[in-house]
């Protein structure tokens, strides 16, 4: 079978061709040697000459540099600009989030150079920029209220905490359905699996209350929150405390309410209600006790037939109460990082 040396490795050419001229130089043909290789007799003068006038390693393989990019450098650090922090509506897009195709149809409409999806995806993966879940942000939102609840408000609320000798925790709540979307699971193309649940929609709320030295209280519930269960859900989270309190939450009317005011006002400074900046639920470590209830709770073990979801909660929150570590955890995102600081 005839050797075709194009096909060579770049590294088996090096070889070829210092043995080739080394045999050349030794007597052999030109024709014989290079026929020997599968490769053509006039490429050997090629290579004296190459080697005749610059010498050295001139004749070694460079690896191939490939096609050239089609975006400049500079123009790379352009499209980093557009996607950092920028809505595509700012474009004049109508959807919210970056796609590839509406990242190439920003780069064709721009610098008039066309890309695959494909392409794109390399691009983007080379500029550092990855596929995540954005976080929504209420365009009610008063970023310097966030600012000043975390440079000053919360600074002082704890030094007030410290010389009291007070403890805070941050409360908040949230309801669970047995019907919550399911996680997701493996199977094959074209098949969606299907996991056995109870057809019995089942909903319960719950209401907690997190500190940062990872103490845990909890209380799950029915019906609706409102003044009376909040201050009766305040009787039970004071039962048996002896330190002063300074308990965070959000604008809840429940929490605003004179009937919660009148029930702090009489604990005589046991406790001290104090409210986060409007739309920034954020701020509050105790929704990471919701996200990791939901995550790793009903939705990841979906309810067994006859299971009452009231005592599936029950046993989650029971669970994350006996796991400090975890509950410290919550303490460790950045959207919280202040309370640490």
């Amino acid at each position: 079978m005839k050797t075709d040396g194009r096909q060579l490795h770049r590294k088996a050419l090096d070889v070829i061709r210092a043995l080739a001229l080394q045999r050349i130089a030794d007597g052999e043909t030109v024709t014989a040697v290079m026929r020997s290789y599968g490769l053509c007799r006039t490429t050997v003068y090629t290579w004296r000459r190459k080697l005749e006038e610059r010498g050295g390693d001139v004749l070694l393989s460079t690896k191939p540099s490939g096609r050239p990019p089609r975006l400049t450098p500079k123009q790379k650090a352009r499209v980093v600009r557009w996607l950092n922090g920028k809505d595509p509506r700012q474009y004049g897009f109508d959807f919210g989030l970056w796609t590839r195709k509406l990242v190439a149809a920003l780069v064709q409409e721009r610098f008039g150079v066309t890309l695959g999806v494909t392409a794109v995806g390399r691009l983007l993966a080379e500029l550092g920029l990855t596929p995540q879940k954005p976080l929504r942000r209420a365009y009610e939102r008063d970023p310097e209220a966030v600012a000043r609840w975390e440079q000053e408000t919360y600074p002082t609320l704890r030094r007030r905490a410290t010389r009291r000798g007070a403890a805070i925790f941050f409360l908040d709540e949230a309801g669970v359905r047995s019907d919550a979307p399911l996680g997701r699971t493996w199977a094959p193309r074209g098949h969606t699996p299907v996991v056995p649940t109870s057809g019995q929609r089942q909903s319960v709320n719950a209401i907690s209350a997190v500190s940062p030295l990872g103490a845990f209280w909890y209380k799950v519930f029915t019906g609706r929150l409102n003044a009376t269960t909040f201050r009766t859900f305040l009787q039970a989270f004071l039962r048996r405390r002896r330190q002063p309190v300074f308990l965070v939450v959000d604008g809840h009317p429940a929490h605003r309410a004179h009937l919660s005011a009148d029930f702090v006002q009489a604990q005589r400074g046991r406790l001290e209600l104090h409210f986060l900046p409007g739309y920034a639920p954020d701020l509050n470590p105790d929704e990471f006790v919701w996200n990791h209830l939901r995550q790793k709770g009903v939705t990841k073990t979906p309810l067994r037939q006859n299971e009452s979801l009231h005592v599936r909660v029950e046993a989650d929150l029971a669970a994350i109460k006996a796991d400090r570590k975890l509950l410290r955890s919550f303490f460790n995102a950045p959207s919280v990082a202040y309370i640490l600081n």
